[in-house]
């Protein structure tokens, strides 16, 4: 295999993790094989469901174990909620779906205090209600439609699996995943998602209209028997298992320069390409090199392997760089999209140059 630095061994050792360690203290170590064999099976039980679309199922799994949040882009009527419940079905992991309208409050979705009485004694106690946060998969839906008090609501549980409400820190079930939608057409009464905010998300994954082949066969399907409901192919803690199998896959030198040049040569400055010097108004931060890097490992271990080759980073440029390179006007003006910039990076980014 081209590009890649080959481990010892096929088995990856479990580790503990710092955000989620619920997975048990002692672990047989993952095998590449089974996890590419489990994402087989998952793929062929949303097959079940979702009709094509076979690149953001593979960028789905890729977040999955390499526990990355999601923003799944694009019109209504693509099958992007139908898919994220279907994973939760495929993995049994608990589902809650927020949809996010313009009075929609904080609380409403990490839970509020509640006074409750006790009608033997007529003593009064508060106690805390945990909201739809509390779930091992949660889909915002429509998340650009809800003020920016109730989606700074989501950053602490993104960045940290915690909640903090009522002079209280609650801990998320592992594994704890936000994939959030939006849509990109109708901009009538949004409020477009912060960079901060931006920035948590692992991917930006666009989903596009399926093609007439997949369409007739979307519409065979649901017009006919309900569908069966999906096996699950894997519990929640054998889940955090393989996430945290995920960073032990070796990255060499050459793979994670390669993901460190991609991105510091989105931002503008002396040492960056005249075309992004012209289009580009802020480049992509730290985290997007991290994510890089973990998507990659992800991505290998998906497939079998248990090393990452640039391959796997440059597959994953689009995703991770598209929502964290901000273009100027004169980028807007000529028609120039984030995907364009990208494009132009991997056909001239060199990782042998000097960082």
């Amino acid at each position: 295999m081209t590009e890649t630095e080959t481990p010892s061994s096929a088995e990856l050792p479990a580790a503990a993790d710092d955000h989620q360690d619920a997975a048990p203290a002692e672990q047989a170590p993952v095998r590449a094989e089974d996890v590419a064999d489990l994402a087989a099976r998952l793929r062929s039980e949303l097959g079940r469901r979702i009709v094509g679309q076979d690149n953001v199922v593979e960028l789905l799994l890729i977040a999955l174990l390499a526990r990355g949040h999601g923003l799944f882009q694009g019109v209504p009527g693509l099958a992007k909620t139908l898919l994220i419940r279907s994973l939760a079905e495929a993995t049994h992991c608990s589902f809650s779906r927020i949809q996010f309208t313009p009075d929609l409050m904080p609380s409403d979705i990490t839970g509020t205090e509640i006074l409750e009485e006790d009608r033997t004694t007529g003593r009064r106690t508060t106690r805390f209600l945990k909201g739809p946060l509390f779930a091992n998969l949660v889909l915002a839906d429509e998340i650009n439609r809800t003020p920016p008090k109730t989606q700074a609501a989501l950053l602490q549980a993104m960045q940290e699996q915690k909640v903090s409400a009522a002079g209280q820190t609650f801990d998320l079930p592992p594994p704890f995943l936000v994939f959030a939608t939006q849509n990109p057409v109708e901009q009538e009464g949004t409020y477009p998602l912060p960079e901060a905010q931006l920035d948590r998300f692992m991917f930006l994954v666009e989903v596009d209209y399926p093609s007439a082949a997949e369409e007739l066969e979307i519409v065979e399907r649901t017009t006919s028997n309900e569908p069966a409901p999906l096996v699950a192919q894997v519990t929640p803690e054998e889940l955090v298992a393989l996430q945290n199998a995920v960073r032990q896959v070796p990255a060499g030198p050459e793979s994670v320069k390669l993901a460190v040049a991609l991105v510091r040569a989105t931002r503008p400055g002396p040492d960056a390409p005249d075309f992004v010097n012209d289009f580009v108004e802020w480049g992509a931060g730290p985290r997007a090199s991290q994510h890089l890097v973990l998507g990659a490992k992800a991505r290998a271990l998906l497939r079998g392997d248990t090393a990452v080759t640039r391959a796997d980073i440059k597959a994953l440029a689009h995703p991770v760089l598209a929502h964290r390179v901000l273009l100027n006007f004169r980028a807007e003006s000529e028609g120039v999209r984030p995907g364009d910039v990208i494009a132009r990076l991997l056909s001239s980014v060199d990782p042998e140059a000097p960082l």
